[in-house]
């Protein structure tokens, strides 16, 4: 039986946009709109959608570097802020940026980075330090070499083995990825890969794993969330969404991948136009001003994430849904 470790329900943040001698406010960016989604312990879920859909600020959310308006997240039957607090959230969840080098303090070395979380947690400074070594080596680094060695005296690919490690300092169950691999070349990026698979393994882990790379999402994860305009559009088991996925947004994401088959070439832009500003989004379904199939219950509705035939398998699209008011639902 799986058991769920991370329970998002109705998650909302909107950052407000002043401006004016006097400041007002003028209105609202709906970066994150009601998203609702389960993590089960020990998969990794993958999230993908355009930059400015979310992904990022739900990440930030989740771990609370960023406060919700709305929503509620569980960890471990846990709600985070009641039963929860901030303090033991982040011993059990912890999150590495794409930023190797803007993560880490220019003025730690390498084994006082990682030491440093242990530490202001209240263990003592031998056994921080010798924590900090052993996790150099389980990220591949030779604590001999590279414990003394301070951020400008790395490679990229390094730094971020750095951030691996100090994430996994403290034992968390749970680590946010957010383009961890997007600023490496590719076969810096792979090693890294390969890298997570490992301690994944070897540390009992749970992985969200966000990117923009469809290929590397559909390489890393066992489940895939799409995300659009602040919306959750799509979800499901990641062989099934790459191979049927539902949501026209969806279709458009996955004919764009790059293919080394000359037969499978794209000959024309699988998506026109940019997303709505997310000021003033528009009405019923986000996706429907860019969607080839849109009708009139588009405009009128918002669809709802709901079940597809396949297990675990939801989508938020009239299209899909039956009976949904529209001719063209599955």
């Amino acid at each position: 039986m799986s058991r769920l470790l991370l329970t998002v329900r109705d998650l909302t943040k909107h950052f407000p946009l002043k401006g004016g001698l006097l400041g007002r406010r003028r209105g609202v960016v709906q970066a994150v709109d009601r998203v609702s989604f389960d993590v089960e312990e020990g998969e990794t879920l993958g999230i993908v959608g355009e930059s400015g859909c979310g992904k990022s600020t739900t990440a930030r959310l989740l771990v609370r570097l960023v406060e919700p308006d709305a929503g509620e997240v569980t960890f471990d039957g846990a709600a985070v802020g009641r039963r929860i607090g901030l303090r033991e959230l982040r011993r059990q969840v912890q999150m590495v940026f794409q930023d190797s080098y803007s993560s880490l303090n220019p003025r730690l070395s390498a084994a006082a980075s990682i030491a440093y979380g242990p530490y202001v947690h209240g263990m003592a400074r031998g056994p921080a330090r010798e924590r900090a070594h052993e996790l150099l080596s389980a990220v591949g680094l030779e604590p001999r070499l590279f414990a003394g060695r301070y951020p400008h005296e790395l490679s990229g690919g390094q730094r971020q083995r750095i951030n691996i490690a100090r994430a996994l300092a403290l034992g968390p169950r749970l680590v946010i990825l957010d383009e961890a691999v997007s600023a490496l070349d590719k076969s810096i990026g792979a090693q890294v890969l390969n890298l997570l698979g490992e301690i994944k393994e070897r540390f009992h882990l749970t992985y969200v794993f966000i990117s923009h790379d469809l290929n590397v999402v559909r390489y890393v994860s066992d489940r895939v969330m799409v995300m659009y305009l602040g919306k959750v559009v799509e979800i499901g088991a990641v062989e099934t969404l790459y191979r049927r996925p539902r949501h026209p947004y969806t279709q458009a994401l996955l004919s764009a991948m790059p293919s080394m088959d000359p037969s499978r070439r794209t000959l024309e832009a699988p998506l026109s136009g940019d997303p709505p500003n997310p000021i003033n989004p528009p009405s019923g379904c986000r996706f429907r001003t860019r969607c080839p199939i849109a009708q009139d219950i588009c405009a009128r509705e918002e669809p709802p994430l709901l079940a597809a035939e396949d297990a675990g398998h939801a989508v938020a699209c009239h299209m899909a849904a039956v009976p949904s008011g529209s001719s063209r639902a599955a």
